[in-house]
């Protein structure tokens, strides 16, 4: 029997200077919290849907227990991030044996069609991306587990950041990849208005 599907959303706690850094820098600590807030709620209450199980993975991990009405829905499971880069976290949800799909909270287009999409497109591809505007991506999916080091000598936060990741892909066997639509991450003022 087939693992069921599993959405992974990584979020930071929704806490003032917590979260979206650079968008702070452009319209404040206190706007860029309430978007944060905004996001994260949006995205989590729109992606549920019965043939996959959602997962909040969250940063900083002392967070965990924290309840944050109205943007973490309480009935969702959360793990812990558990330190080291964006590489070594994202490594740590693909160990698992089923289809694992992950995203941010920073493409608030997301929709379930978009999920399901990739998870459908598991079945036929070794990785699924969702090309972020920026050069990086939105949504990596793969049938877990992820090959060792995979995640190795990426350029995090860098407008190549997608074609390493569709490199080491390829490099590690994973050669058909199935692209998704593109979107617009919302990391900087700018952004926001593009969006």
């Amino acid at each position: 029997m087939t693992p069921r599907p599993v959405l992974v959303v990584f979020v930071k706690a929704p806490v003032i200077g917590g979260a979206k850094t650079r968008l702070a820098k452009g319209i404040g600590k206190v706007e860029a919290w309430r978007r944060h807030r905004a996001m994260s709620a949006a995205v989590l209450r729109r992606l549920q849907d019965p043939r996959w199980e959602t997962v909040i993975t969250l940063s900083p991990d002392r967070a965990l227990h924290r309840r944050f009405p109205n943007v973490w829905p309480d009935h969702l499971p959360r793990a812990v991030q558990d330190g080291g880069d964006l590489g070594a976290r994202q490594a740590r949800v693909f160990a698992h044996r089923a289809p694992v799909c992950v995203i941010g909270s920073d493409a608030p287009q997301i929709t379930r069609a978009d999920i399901a999409s990739a998870f459908s497109g598991l079945k036929r591809h070794d990785a699924v991306i969702g090309p972020a505007e920026d050069g990086g991506y939105w949504l990596l999916a793969l049938n877990g587990p992820a090959p060792d080091g995979l995640f190795d000598g990426m350029r995090w936060s860098h407008e190549e950041t997608r074609s390493d990741m569709v490199r080491q892909l390829e490099r590690h066997g994973l050669e058909r990849v199935k692209r998704l639509r593109a979107l617009r991450d919302v990391d900087e003022a700018s952004d926001l208005q593009k969006a």
